[in-house]
């Protein structure tokens, strides 16, 4: 008789059970998925000696989650949204589709259906006072080809690191917009240079990064949608530089290449000329796309987002 209880008759016919591969009904696959994440978590409770108050405790930990609205703030937190772009990238070298801008996380607060501006947008409203950002670029394809008509999809934290929908101090959709690019690519917009933020401090997901001794600061970013039709969709984000964050970011998302220099522009004529009475930065980035094709993996990820609403 086995001294691992893993190995023994009773777990295994439990098992083949709960995730119902004792029946021909069902979904096979997600049968089977079951089956391996309940007997890796059976696996971790034997190797691990864990105990019914410290189950318990997790099961609570993951209902407070829940009821936090964190769920999609630890995923990043804890790198599967990390590994899933890995695994993304992996698929596409494979599959032959390499270079462009590279991806990385979505992050958890997309909202949809931002107002659509053609060729440039401003982003704030005015109220709110930072150092004003001006960031412009061109989306094109691998081949140099400038993308008429691409949507530039952009959200980002005001100058306290608060997102317009999930800060009630802010106007809907501020600091959210959609820019369709003109005749030759390009995009531009206004807005103000974003701060980084850092998880709620009495939340769920800070009290596990404070048991795994980790901080769940964000470097200033600001994060896109990229899309245009016939073309692969670009789920990305771009770091501001110098932020103390910037290579120490809690979700795993920054990437070289999606750190573009900033330009804090001091010059009086040229601050005259913007319209300013302070000096301003300036930011140029351009977006790469990949023509659309059924090899590799789908870019277009289908994910709930908070409403907008």
């Amino acid at each position: 008789m086995s001294d691992n209880l893993m190995d023994t008759k009773d777990v295994k016919d439990l098992l083949m059970k709960v995730s119902g591969l004792d029946n021909g009904a069902g979904n096979v696959r997600l049968k089977r998925i079951v089956h391996r994440v309940l007997g890796d978590l059976f696996r971790t409770i034997e190797d691990f000696d864990v105990q019914p108050d410290e189950f318990w405790s997790a099961v609570s930990y993951l209902t407070r989650l829940g009821q936090a609205r964190e769920t999609a703030l630890l995923v990043p937190g804890i790198g599967l949204e990390s590994f899933l772009d890995m695994r993304m990238d992996r698929a596409e070298a494979q599959a032959g589709i390499a270079g462009g801008t590279p991806r990385t996380v979505e992050g958890p607060l997309y909202v949809a259906g931002a107002p659509m501006s053609k060729g440039e947008a401003r982003l704030d409203d005015g109220s709110e006072q930072g150092e004003v950002l001006f960031m412009d670029g061109q989306v094109r394809d691998v081949n140099g080809k400038p993308l008429a008509g691409a949507v530039v999809d952009v959200w980002h934290a005001n100058t306290l690191g608060g997102y317009s929908f999930f800060d009630p101090s802010q106007p809907k959709y501020n600091l959210r917009r959609r820019i369709e690019t003109d005749a030759d690519g390009r995009y531009r917009f206004r807005s103000l240079l974003p701060a980084g933020y850092a998880c709620p401090p009495e939340g769920p997901t800070q009290e596990l990064l404070d048991q795994l001794g980790r901080h769940g600061h964000r470097p200033a970013h600001i994060h896109f949608f990229v899309s245009a039709a016939g073309y692969r969709k670009l789920t990305t984000q771009i770091n501001i530089d110098g932020d103390a964050y910037l290579h120490d970011d809690f979700a795993f998302a920054t990437r070289d290449g999606l750190i573009p220099p900033v330009r804090h522009v001091t010059d009086a004529a040229a601050i005259h000329a913007r319209g300013l009475n302070a000096p301003y930065a300036e930011i140029t980035f351009d977006f790469v796309l990949h023509a659309e094709t059924e090899a590799g993996p789908n870019p277009d990820v289908i994910r709930e987002h908070a409403p907008a609403d």
